[in-house]
Parts: C-alpha cells; structure tokens; sequence
C-alpha cells in the first residue's frame, strides 16, 4: 500500500509487527536512545513527508516512559512533514482516570488526550477503552476498536455455545461489553454488585443472575492486580458455578496478580496481545493469549483506504 507506513515504541514491538505484517507492509525504521539520564532520543530513518503514517504503541507498564516514547515519535513524525498521523494505542493508559473522584483532582485520560494531540496524532485508534465516553476527550477523530468479537470467536471454537454458560460481569460498569459476549455464546446474563474502596481495592458484595451448575465466564476489560477478578470466582464458586473461565481484553496483571490467578479456582484466563506478557506470566499455565493484531491492521488499511471501520464491530 504506497504512502502507508506504520512506525513502533518498544512498549510492545512484537504486536506492533504482527500488525505490520497483517497490514502488508514493513514496520518503518525508527532509531530509539537513551542518554544518560535517561532522556528518549527519537530518530526516524525513512521520509514519511506527505504520506499516511501510523503509530503503534501500547501505554503499558512502565506507562509514562511508554507514553514519552509516543509523544516523542509524533512529534518527530509532525516535523518530518507526515500527511496524516495516527496514534494506534492497543492499550490506553490513564484510562481508568476518567472523571474526578475527588476534589481537586485531575481527569489524567483527559490530559494523555490534549497530550497526543498536542504532540501531532491527527487521529487515534483504541481497542477496548476503559470508558467509551474517553472518545470525546478528543478534538481529533477516535476509532474504537472491539475485542469482544475476537475473544468470543475464540471460546465458541474451543467450547462450543450454548444455556450451559453465563457471562458474568464483574461489575455494573461492563454490563454492556458482558451484554455482547454473551449474545454471541448463547448464554445467559449475571452481575456481581462490587464496591471500590481504593485504588486496586474492591469487594464483591451480591450476585445477580444464576450461575448454579453452569460454566462461568467472567468478561472484563481489563485484569490489573486480579484482586476483582478473584474475589469474582470466589462469589461464583460459592453460589454453585460448576467451572469459572475469565476473558479479559488487556493483561496488565501488575502486582500479586500471576500469584493470584495460580492460588485461585479460575481453570482459565483468555486475554488478548494488547500488552505484552511477562516471563512469569506465560509460565502460568492458565494464560491463554489471542491476537488482536489482525482486528487492528483492518482497521490501519480501512482508515488509509478511506473506507468503513464500523463492519469490524460486528
């Protein structure tokens, strides 16, 4: 695809070349330093003046020096005369700071917005944002894409369909990703009444639904420390779930979480590529990982071609 280049940070190079090759092109040659103090030095090898250049980059752990990277790469692709610039974030740090919780303080996903547009992306392609509404933080076009699609693909393929399953939703605020998963399984509805205390501090109170018998599946954006998400097994196994599996669009699985999905009597955690995982993480035999670089490179060549992006929500 002439005038198309797609450009990566180290946060998740990996991803960023399974997309490339989807895409069918090579990932463009951008040269990162370090000074001595730690300062990024960004150097693009190849012109990208007047062409459609997008940028594939996963905020994740460490977050602010993956953030410095992108901000860094977009404004040297803005000085290097780039047509359009697209910020690809597979996983949007920051987002869980989506609104003020307290007084005098900051809406932080707000601010990573003015903060790439600002440094030059013209455009920004999510996957699965913490709260659909970070979209209007922006004053420049937001695709958002989906992993529900793919990760439901890839559990009717291993396990089938059917009443003998019930998507659970860990909390009220995914009742509507959870809603489409399990339209797609064919199975039923639950939700567990959680209060956050903290940061990274919850607890399960009541469940919704009946799991009794049945093959849980618990669908969550995202799996952090995995103290919801154990709290959640617990809730279902005590209410009778005869198995509990869990999907989850981005493994940050920061902290105790490897430890805590090992101890617990979750059988099986279904997370996509969006970050990449630790060494102690792929040793843990409950971890299954399904790409979503192809999702992703649709979209880059949709976007470049000017054509629909919506069908790749279906």
């Amino acid at each position: 695809m002439p005038g198309l280049k797609i450009f990566s940070g180290t946060s998740n190079r990996p991803f960023a070349e399974k997309v490339a090759a989807s895409a069918g092109v090579q990932l463009g040659y951008c040269e990162m330093k370090r000074f001595a103090d730690g300062e990024v030095q960004i150097e693009i090898h190849e012109s990208v003046r007047g062409e459609s250049v997008f940028v594939v980059q996963s905020t994740c752990p460490p977050v602010n020096e993956s953030y410095m990277e992108l901000f860094l790469i977009l404004d040297a692709l803005k000085r290097a005369s780039a047509r359009q610039i697209t910020a690809v974030l597979p996983y949007y740090g920051y987002a869980r700071q989506d609104r003020k919780v307290a007084p005098r303080a900051p809406i932080s996903a707000k601010c990573m917005a003015d903060l790439l547009t600002a440094a030059g992306a013209t455009r920004v392609v999510c996957v699965d944002l913490h709260a659909a509404q970070i979209q209007g933080f922006f004053n420049v076009p937001v695709d958002h894409l989906f992993a529900i699609p793919t990760l439901a693909r890839a559990f009717r393929e291993q396990h089938g369909v059917g009443s003998e399953y019930v998507a659970v939703s860990p909390d009220a605020g995914g009742v509507e990703r959870t809603r489409a998963f399990a339209k797609r399984i064919e199975a039923s509805l639950a939700i567990i009444d959680k209060r956050r205390t903290g940061p990274n501090e919850a607890k399960a109170l009541h469940l919704i639904g009946e799991v009794k018998d049945k093959t849980a599946i618990i669908v969550d954006d995202m799996i952090d420390t995995a103290g919801t998400l154990t709290q959640a097994v617990d809730t279902l196994i005590k209410n009778g779930a005869r198995h509990v599996y869990a999907v989850a669009s981005h493994a940050v699985l920061s902290g105790p979480a490897i430890s805590r999905l090992s101890e617990c009597a979750i059988e099986k955690v279904i997370v996509t590529d969006s970050i990449p995982l630790s060494e102690k993480a792929l040793a843990c035999g409950k971890i299954e990982i399904i790409s979503v670089a192809p999702v992703v490179a649709e979209a880059i060549q949709r976007i470049y071609g000017n054509a629909s992006v919506s069908s790749l929500f279906d």
